[in-house]
């Protein structure tokens, strides 16, 4: 199929619902999300290095990129442009959408003289990382997620015993667990 119906422009406030919707699973509950989107729009209007790429399939808004330039790490300040939150409309999917807009990603970092970038995508999107793979972009970490307070529970659960110190009962044990199990479920 032709790419030549897919255009891409940068993201107007106009652009907030539908990029809701693309993004639904990343963003936070928020009571208005669009109005949230529209900041999110300004903010990469006014920031420097970062963009939302826009594409369109024959009038219709088909897919989107959040472009980000960054430091390689917190150690290494060599500018990276990261291709963030890069999704396609489902019924716009196999018709060039994606190699469109990881290419307005490729072609700001040549014109910005960054050497490197770096996409992520979600943890399971096969086919995701299966496009990212023929683009020949690899695996460099992977980035885990947890709530601060299971972390901190499961640091104390694991924390060595003093030598000496009494071993919890079984049913002080299983009190914590239940206890634990009634955090996690109000939350």
């Amino acid at each position: 199929m032709s790419r030549s119906c897919v255009v891409l422009r940068d993201a107007v406030p106009e652009d907030a619902a539908d990029l809701v919707a693309l993004w639904a699973d990343y963003l936070p509950r928020s009571m208005a999300p669009e109005d949230d989107m529209r900041l999110v729009i300004k903010r990469a209007e006014e920031a420097a290095g970062d963009r939302i790429v826009v594409a369109t399939y024959e009038g219709a808004f088909a897919g989107a990129v959040y472009l980000q330039v960054a430091p390689r790490s917190v150690v290494d300040p060599e500018p990276v442009l990261n291709l963030l939150l890069t999704g396609v409309v489902p019924t716009f999917q196999r018709h060039g959408i994606g190699h469109a807009l990881m290419e307005a990603g490729v072609q700001q970092a040549e014109v910005a003289g960054i050497a490197q970038v770096r996409s992520a995508s979600a943890n399971n999107s096969r086919s995701a990382h299966r496009f990212m793979a023929r683009l020949a972009l690899s695996p460099v970490a992977m980035l885990r997620t947890a709530p601060t307070h299971v972390v901190r529970a499961k640091l104390a659960a694991q924390r060595p015993r003093t030598p000496g110190a009494p071993r919890p009962s079984l049913s002080a044990v299983l009190a914590q667990r239940r206890s634990q199990r009634r955090q996690l479920e109000s939350s």
